[in-house]
């Protein structure tokens, strides 16, 4: 697993959708500037654990999709469909 590949990958991501960028949240008096809630991915020796998910080894098969889809510089695709514009 190549780590150096995979968190300047990230850092990439999080630029292209947006890391930093506030966006307009309407209330009920006016509107405020609101920054997206990040989605943490913590990366271990012997796995990854994504939000408040569960641990998953690197050996699991969605978890190493999950790491070919960042090194490859997509979104994971376990996360396209609960984030369709990306976290």
């Amino acid at each position: 697993i190549d780590f150096d590949l995979i968190l300047e990958n990230i850092k990439d991501l999080n630029l292209l959708v947006g890391e930093g960028i506030s966006h307009i949240e309407h209330t009920p008096r006016g509107a405020r500037l609101r920054r997206p809630e990040p989605f943490p991915l913590t990366l271990y020796q012997n796995g990854i654990v994504m939000g408040n998910g569960a641990f998953q080894p690197y050996q699991h098969p969605a978890t190493q999709q999950c790491l070919q889809d960042i090194m490859d510089g997509y979104l994971p695709s376990e996360l396209q469909e609960r984030y369709p514009d990306g976290v």
